[in-house]
């Protein structure tokens, strides 16, 4: 079904979207960051775990069966290309190196899959 493949892409991208324009938010336009180092990231955690929490909902409002591989899909495809986008986009443009990027940031992606897996793994224990 092309519409279910067409809702996972874009709301991964919005998965990536969401968080990275409200960190827009905390940078000056020489590129500092206006408040704490660690606030900041916490607040990311916090976007990003919202934003991804209500795609997910809004995902898994449509599947009726076989939950658990939905959540694997999904997660396993969002945790990509939110890692892709990030190589694309924000490695050039903060110049972090790839091993800074993977402990920094790209680690706390896996919260993406969990979510994703546990909210397949619920629905389908429900049935």
């Amino acid at each position: 079904m092309v519409n279910k493949h067409l809702k996972i892409v874009l709301y991964g991208f919005l998965a990536w979207l969401i968080p990275f324009v409200a960190s827009l938010l905390f940078y000056t336009r020489e590129g500092n960051l206006t408040i704490d180092i660690f606030l900041f990231k916490s607040i990311m955690v916090v976007v990003g775990s919202i934003s991804a929490a209500i795609l997910l909902i809004s995902y898994f409002k449509n599947v009726n069966e076989a939950y658990l591989k939905e959540g694997i899909i999904v997660g396993v495809i969002w945790f990509g290309m939110n890692i892709l986008l990030d190589l694309l986009v924000l490695i050039p443009i903060s110049g972090m190196s790839i091993a800074d990027y993977s402990t920094r940031i790209g680690i706390l992606y896996l919260v993406i899959p969990v979510m994703s897996i546990l909210v397949g793994k619920a629905l389908a224990n429900k049935k």
